[in-house]
């Protein structure tokens, strides 16, 4: 029986444990730029014992971030820190992956510690957002472009150039993200998707961006890495997209050749009611895994080694993806195993330490 400290292979790719450092947004790069604060912040996670540490959601275009501080690879000059950034973390034995992402109506906002407020079109630091239709996030803000058959097929173009620049910095795992109510979830979802042509309407015609996204990823990602994506599950909303419509993507994402679904939710309706508690997610991640069959991954307020081991050895995911918590203890694989009674190897560094 698998459980959390058990290995996974998925294509050419080894994971030694199923604890997954889950992308988390630092708001700390300038033009884009990754940097010591990023070299730092994930390469902790790979001394802590993680098997996969995914960067924050890195924009594949200058318009795709959702702030002027978000982490880019939409130009070749970052590669460079990104390289250093992989190679310490492979160093250390964990893999060291990448989410591509574009923020669609929910980009130019300021960041969080500065109020986090949408940056109008025209005032510094702000640009103007796309999205599939000119439906703005809240009544509040301005309304995005709606993006022409010419815009998608930038979007299409930026991603596979990003999906290019990653390979040469060296990450070996992709996640494009597709949820939390950013471009790709605003065409899946009718509640953000109004158009009438191919890209809106019926079910096949809302997946069809991201369906071509992946691809054009698939042109340039080698066939024997692995292709994540991340999905929100639900919008919480009535109306909008659901879990049985999350299967119905995921058995259509399994056939494209993505290895595994990252089952989030949430985030493009700001008055929705999402019912918090430990693990408030995890249903998602069993329900699209046991109805399609597909590898799944499992992320929302898991805090504790018991509750991550308890998701592994009764199915309900394939990995488990952990971000506050992983703030509150960078170590927490190394924890976990402890608690756990499972032997995992350490860092020499850290041997002295070791219970």
């Amino acid at each position: 029986m698998a459980h959390l400290f058990s290995p996974l292979t998925i294509k050419s790719i080894e994971f030694k444990n199923r604890v997954v450092v889950s992308p988390m947004c630092e708001y700390s790069s300038t033009d884009g730029f990754a940097n010591d604060w990023h070299l730092v912040h994930l390469g902790a996670f790979a001394v802590g014992g993680a098997s996969l540490v995914i960067t924050e959601a890195t924009a594949v275009s200058p318009e795709g971030r959702i702030s002027p501080g978000d982490l880019g690879i939409w130009k070749d000059e970052h590669i460079e820190k990104l390289r250093q950034i992989t190679s310490f973390i492979h160093e250390h034995g964990s893999v060291a992956g990448v989410q591509l992402a574009h923020a669609g109506r929910k980009a130019s906002h300021d960041i969080p510690w500065q109020g986090g407020k949408q940056i109008p079109s025209g005032k510094p630091n702000g640009w103007k957002s796309v999205g599939p239709s000119a439906i703005p996030f809240t009544e509040n803000e301005e309304a995005p472009l709606e993006l022409d058959k010419a815009g998608i097929e930038r979007v299409k173009a930026d991603f596979k150039a990003a999906a290019g620049r990653a390979l040469k910095a060296g990450f070996k795992v992709i996640e494009i993200h597709g949820a939390h109510g950013y471009l790709i979830h605003e065409f899946y979802s009718p509640i953000s998707n109004n158009r009438t042509d191919e890209y809106g309407g019926s079910f096949e015609n809302r997946i069809r961006l991201l369906i071509e996204v992946i691809g054009s990823v698939q042109e340039v990602w080698p066939a024997d890495l692995p292709l994540f994506v991340r999905i929100s599950s639900t919008d919480w909303t009535e109306g909008g997209w659901t879990a049985d419509d999350s299967v119905a993507l995921a058995k259509i994402l399994k056939e494209k050749g993505v290895d595994l679904v990252d089952c989030s939710s949430g985030g493009n309706m700001a008055a929705a009611k999402i019912p918090l508690k430990p693990g408030y997610q995890v249903e998602f991640a069993e329900k699209v895994k046991k109805e399609t069959d597909i590898l799944t991954g499992a992320v929302g307020l898991v805090t504790t080694a018991p509750q991550a081991d308890a998701i592994i050895q009764t199915g309900q995911a394939d990995m488990v993806l952990l971000a506050r918590e992983m703030l509150r203890d960078p170590h927490f694989a190394l924890r976990a195993a402890h608690e756990l009674g499972r032997e995992i190897k350490w860092p020499v560094q850290y041997e002295r330490a070791k219970w």
